[in-house]
């Protein structure tokens, strides 16, 4: 893994949003008092959800709301690259880079990031795009797979995904899933197998007698 560090520009303060606070009180009292340090994931999850990224202030705020060192909310913050060490677009871009995802055209995707966006962790000039490279996101059989906020859009190509950000620019909706339309992960094109609608409706059955049931009374 690439060392992560804390950006080298950061805000004088932090401080919890009453939903967020709310929030992460719920989840310490998931743990018996003497154990809220195990809260710390979620509640810097809350963070990031509430500002974007999670800074060094942020980081001090939570290790003092969860009575923990500093280094050690600096530790999973570092680890989990799944938290923003520096401040990121308001549409976040996820490219995974793993070797399926490049094998069904990641690369052309990565062009378009790059000629749409800029380089990878660098805002966009109007705030509203920023794009990295992931591992594996567990999605290899919709690959070439970029998740967007949180979800993902997958079977992706270049135009596919330049159609996406022309509407996020317009501030519209995007749907999550798949490019092509097609269900899940079933088969471009649609299943080719086990399509007989009576496979499943039930007219296939036959009545049954359980044997050495008790007899009525």
């Amino acid at each position: 893994m690439s060392v992560r560090r804390l950006a080298a520009d950061q805000p004088e303060s932090f401080a919890f949003a009453p939903s967020t606070m709310e929030q992460a009180r719920w989840w310490m009292a998931k743990y018996p008092p003497e154990r809220k340090q195990s809260a710390v994931i979620p509640i810097m999850w809350l963070i990031q959800k509430q500002e974007g990224w999670v800074s060094e202030p942020a980081i001090e705020a939570l290790a003092a709301l969860l009575e923990m060192p500093k280094i050690r909310v600096l530790e999973v913050a570092t680890f989990y690259t799944m938290f923003h060490l520096s401040p990121v677009g308001k549409h976040h871009f996820q490219l995974c880079g793993t070797t399926p995802c490049v094998l069904r055209g990641a690369e052309d995707l990565k062009k378009v990031c790059k000629s749409r966006i800029g380089e990878k962790h660098a805002v966009s000039a109007d705030g509203l795009f920023s794009w990295e490279e992931v591992e594996c996101v567990g999605a290899c059989v919709n690959a070439p797979v970029v998740a967007i906020d949180d979800y993902y859009h997958e079977d992706l190509t270049p135009d596919a995904l330049e159609a996406l950000i022309e509407k996020l620019a317009r501030g519209e909706k995007i749907k999550p899933g798949s490019a092509s339309g097609r269900q899940t992960s079933a088969p471009e094109g649609g299943p080719n197998v086990l399509t007989d609608p009576s496979l499943y409706d039930g007219s296939l059955a036959q009545k049954i007698t359980l044997p050495a049931l008790p007899e009525k009374v």
